[in-house]
This record gives structure tokens, C-alpha cells and sequence, in this order.
């Protein structure tokens, strides 16, 4: 499967739209019919060229006048999906259409002609209305991920989470019985391991609580943890995170159901294990890159303390 998906969609981003620019330097960008201002750095014309809903994969650096808004500069991805017809004369659309594989091309947009089409929020805080700004979209094309591989690339994951779907009981069942688990599922088919039973005040709703957890796929895959020890030795400690204990209000339903229903009724000091289906978990849509969709998983929880 290609790389997750990643567009800078034109509906949802930058409307572009390019009045005619009378002032602009032609020694340095031509001007298209539609008004577009445009320079291309290299050239390829026996490369393939977009089509209408095709993706594009390649580099992209976005900047306001030398303030980056965004770049992928050195790790090319999927950049933007080719719109069916342009939303307005001189969209980038249009620039995008003008490029073939193998090429590098940057272009040039007025500001205010954005501004004109976005609420004040959705604009960058360094964008002065009035002050004669560019919007400049420096874009090497590398590939084209077309409409049909796109369709079939989807039915694939598809069928690829149907089969998922399907075979999350037998591979939870097999985790069970491969762990020696003995203590019987709720109503809702969690697993609640009790491994040291603790003395404080016991977990109930609308209580404050501090758990230190590590979160793991059955297969062991480390993918979140509160404690430094724990990422280290899965080589996972994101820089500039504090490891602590995670305090937040029971049943404000800020946490998934299976680590809610787990933890209701134990007392702080307590180690627990849990181990919940998908439907308790992240389900259908599962999470970030570590978490597909109908992943079991399981929790090695300490509740620190229960206020």
C-alpha cells in the first residue's frame, strides 16, 4: 500500500484566485491567460500529466513572501488531489495542470486574492491585508498516483480491513490462550488482569486520577507509554515529551470505553492489565500509523492516585 494519503486539498486549503497581475516582474514569471503567475526551474514535457482527481506526489514548499507555512522538502508525499474543474480563473489548479512528471515549477499568488476567500482565522497571523504579499507554492513533481490506482487503492484497504474485521476474534482468543489468561471478559468482552491490588481510594465517576500507562498491540508493538523506562527500551522516546502520569476526570469521556470500564472501581495503588477488542478501543477508525482499524489492545495500567 502507497504512503497515507496526504492532500493539500484545494476546497479545504488555499482558494486560490489570481486576478490580472499588470505589475508583476515578467523577467522572472510568466503570466498565463487566467492570470497565473508562474516560473518553472526544470522541465520534462515527455512526463505524464495530471488529470482531474489524480494525486500528486512529490515536494511541495508553501510560504508566505520567506515565511514557510509548510514543506516536505526531502521527504516526498502524496501533496495534493487534482480537483475535477477549477474553483476560480487561475486557481493553482490550473498551475498544477501545467506540470509534468519530472518537473520543478514555483508559483506566484497575490495574497489579498486568497484573503479575499478565507476567514481572518484561516489565514497565517503573519498575512497583512493590503500589504502587496505573495503566496508562493514551490512544487517538484515526482509522481502521479492516478484516479483508477487511487479507486483500487482504496478497495484494497477495504478489503484489507473487512479481513481484519474478520479474523479480530480468533487472533484476540489466540493472544488468551497464548498468555495463559484465566480471568473471564465482562459483558463487553474487556479483560481486566488484576496483578497487585492496591489500598487507596477507589476509582469512581466524575473523580480525578493520575494512571502512569504503557499501551501495547498484541504483538507487543509499543505505541503510547507515560513512562521514560518504557520507551527507551522500545527505542520510542519522543523528544521534548515530559514521561508522567496521565491525570484526567473519570467518565468525562475523554478516554477510550475499554481503559473507562477498566479502571471503574479500583483502588489507587493498583496494577492492572487490559486487554480490550477494537470496539472498546480505536474500532473501525483506528489511530495514527501504529493503531490500524480492528486492533485489539492492551494497557499495563498503575493508578497513582484517585482525588
Amino acid at each position: 500500500m502507497k504512503k497515507t494519503l496526504l492532500i493539500a486539498s484545494l476546497a479545504l486549503t488555499f482558494a486560490v484566485f489570481m486576478a490580472a497581475c499588470n505589475s508583476c516582474n515578467s523577467n522572472k514569471f510568466k503570466q498565463a491567460e487566467n492570470g497565473l503567475l508562474y516560473r518553472f526551474e526544470t522541465t520534462n514535457p515527455e512526463g505524464a500529466q495530471p488529470q482531474a482527481g489524480d494525486v500528486l506526489v512529490g515536494e511541495l514548499l508553501l510560504r508566505l513572501e520567506n515565511d514557510t507555512l509548510f514543506t516536505n522538502v526531502g521527504n516526498a508525499d502524496r501533496i495534493f488531489q487534482v480537483a475535477e474543474s477549477p474553483m476560480f480563473k487561475g486557481d493553482i489548479l490550473e498551475g498544477l495542470l501545467m506540470m509534468h512528471v519530472g518537473e520543478k515549477a514555483i508559483f506566484k499568488i497575490p495574497a489579498d486574492s486568497i484573503g479575499n476567500f478565507m476567514q481572518e482565522s484561516q489565514m497565517p497571523p503573519m498575512y497583512k491585508k493590503g500589504a502587496g504579499q505573495f503566496f508562493y507554492y514551490e512544487i517538484a513533481l515526482m509522481d502521479i498516483v492516478t484516479k483508477d490506482e487511487l479507486a483500487q487503492e482504496q478497495a484494497n484497504f477495504i478489503e484489507e480491513m473487512n479481513q481484519r474485521k474478520e479474523e479480530e476474534p480468533a487472533t484476540l482468543a489466540k493472544y488468551i490462550a497464548d498468555n495463559n489468561i484465566t480471568v473471564k471478559p465482562t459483558k463487553s468482552g474487556l479483560y481486566v488482569i488484576v496483578n497487585k491490588k492496591g489500598t487507596g481510594a477507589k476509582v469512581a465517576a466524575g473523580k480525578k486520577v493520575s494512571v502512569n500507562y504503557t499501551g501495547r498491540l498484541l504483538d507487543g508493538t509499543l505505541f503510547d507509554t507515560s513512562r521514560e523506562a518504557d520507551a527507551k527500551a522500545a527505542d520510542k522516546v519522543q523528544p521534548g515529551r515530559t514521561y508522567e502520569p496521565l491525570t484526567y476526570t473519570v467518565g468525562a469521556q475523554s478516554m477510550i470505553k475499554g481503559w473507562d470500564e477498566g479502571i471503574m472501581g479500583q483502588p489507587a495503588g493498583s496494577e492492572i492489565t487490559l486487554v480490550m477488542p477494537s470496539e472498546l478501543a480505536y474500532g473501525a477508525r483506528g489511530a495514527g500509523k501504529d493503531i490500524l482499524p480492528y486492533s485489539p489492545l492492551v494497557f499495563n495500567l498503575t493508578i497513582e492516585s484517585v482525588e
